[in-house]
């Protein structure tokens, strides 16, 4: 498989995001959304709706979210349309909570590892596009959270993320942590997840990752750890697969000794392995060709 281009650009301001966009010379037709991470009610780590308000202008995006299967502020949708009225995400764009209301829409995976069936959000329906930002840091469950996470969980409703996290077992929310399976048959599960909503928008896609307050927990953690890295860079792709393992080749390849406890975070769930599986799948390549943006 010929390598994929991930751009880089060192430097992290709010006009390099949209330059970095443009890199990729990619135009997003139709309807856009734009999937971003809400933020967990005292997660002091997510980017901010101000911070990624020129990106989703220069591609006439609404931001999209989905319900969390968890207790917290955003499991059901009257809290989480809430705490997005204090996170400001309905403040400086279109924002549209893509579950709020059901039935799902479900999506088949019939060469799926683990997952023969996706549930997402409804309102993904509306939309014939997709840009993909996600800030890379590490995750609690997943290892690291990135590109694919952002597809799979991060798109998922919550009767999807109990799918995901349970790896088929159950759909049942109330049932999630009686259900958690072997882990590498999750971070399947996710990368089944993931390719299935890459083969819903068939090649109308678009990522950047953004290696900004890297710390080893996830913006879903309410009381996550501080950065433990110092910012590195924005990355931008065409390919989820080739993106994840570029930030992942980052950290590795850092002078910073705080990388060390992002990398126990990540090997201690085997995080690569969501990327080996997505491969596999056909969602993308882990050769990739890293080109840098002044």
């Amino acid at each position: 498989m010929e390598k994929s281009k991930v751009y880089f650009c060192k430097e992290i301001t709010s006009e390099n995001i949209v330059k970095m966009f443009k890199t990729l010379g990619k135009k997003l037709p139709g309807k856009v959304a734009v999937k971003m991470h809400s933020g967990e009610k005292g997660n002091q780590n997510y980017l901010r709706p101000e911070f990624v308000k020129e990106t989703i202008d220069y591609v006439d995006g609404t931001v999209v979210e989905c319900n969390t299967a968890y207790e917290g502020a955003r499991n059901y949708t009257e809290k989480h349309l809430q705490l997005i009225k204090e996170h400001e995400w309905d403040k400086y764009f279109k924002f549209d909570l893509l579950d709020r209301e059901g039935p799902d829409l479900v999506l088949d995976i019939p060469n799926g590892k683990i997952l023969k069936k996706n549930y997402v959000g409804k309102n993904l329906a509306n939309y014939d596009s997709m840009l993909i930002l996600s800030h890379f840091k590490g995750h609690a469950m997943g290892g690291y959270g990135g590109a694919l996470k952002q597809l799979s969980i991060g798109c998922a409703s919550s009767a999807g993320k109990t799918l995901i996290h349970t790896a088929g077992v159950t759909d049942d929310q109330t049932k999630l942590f009686e259900n958690l399976p072997e882990q590498d048959r999750f971070l399947e599960a996710m990368a089944d997840a993931a390719e299935s909503v890459l083969d819903y928008f068939k090649g109308n896609m678009a990522f950047i990752n953004i290696m900004k307050n890297i710390s080893k927990d996830c913006d879903c953690d309410a009381n996550a750890s501080l950065p433990c890295m110092k910012d590195i860079g924005i990355l931008t792709s065409l390919d989820p697969v080739a993106i994840d393992q570029a930030c992942l080749d980052l950290v590795y390849n850092s002078e910073d000794p705080g990388k060390d406890i992002l990398i126990k975070r990540i090997e201690s769930l085997h995080g690569v392995h969501t990327i080996e599986a997505a491969e596999e799948l056909g969602a993308g390549t882990r050769e990739y060709e890293l080109i840098n943006v002044d």
